[in-house]
């Protein structure tokens, strides 16, 4: 028996943290929400996108989930970043931003292969509105694209937390998260209850 103290699955609580506030910022640049609605993004951006998914993170590396651990301190990092760059940095430096992060994600996503498929899904929704929201940045195009496809990542998100909660309270597939497409990860939290 190990003397470590057990904590629960963190991931839940990291997706649940990007989810939200991706969807709030996502109806921005799709424009379905004023921009007046900002404010709202950057107290989530500090508090829940970026302190709990950074929180998540840090949990995800003492559970030994390397990809848990990099995918939610990366975006807690993002959005903790992205709550001062708004403050201080020109469009295309937020291009710039985006452009980075979407290549990120991009690397993130050929891992999530090997992931539920609701985690494969989030990793491909967001990178391509990363890439979106980058060209935006560049003022290559409107936000409303990146915005879009920007939200469902939010809600795919969303729907991941809460299926791995239920799942685990249950103690039982409740709400399918869906088998890897490319074999299994034994230290993945989120496909724990996937089948």
């Amino acid at each position: 028996m190990s003397n470590q103290a057990q904590i629960a699955d963190p991931g839940p609580l990291g997706l649940a943290g990007f989810g939200v506030t991706t969807c709030i910022l996502s109806l921005i640049n799709a424009g379905i929400t004023s921009s007046a609605a900002l404010g709202v993004v950057l107290g989530l951006a500090l508090a829940y996108g970026g302190g709990a998914q950074l929180l998540a993170g840090m949990w995800e590396f003492r559970k030994g989930n390397t990809f848990g651990a990099t995918a939610f301190t990366s975006y807690g990092a993002f959005w903790i970043a992205f709550y001062f760059i708004i403050h201080a940095a020109p469009k295309a430096g937020l291009g710039v931003f985006l452009l980075f992060f979407g290549i990120l994600t991009l690397f993130l996503w050929f891992a999530s292969f090997y992931l539920s498929k609701a985690l494969f899904f989030v990793f491909l929704c967001l990178w391509i509105a990363f890439f979106l929201l980058a060209l935006n940045g560049f003022g290559l195009m409107s936000s409303t694209a990146g915005g879009y496809v920007g939200l469902l990542c939010g809600i795919l998100a969303l729907y991941t937390s809460f299926a791995t909660v239920i799942n685990t309270t249950a103690g039982r597939v409740v709400l399918p998260l869906g088998a890897p497409f490319a074999g299994s990860h034994k230290n993945s939290s989120t496909t724990t209850a996937s089948a």
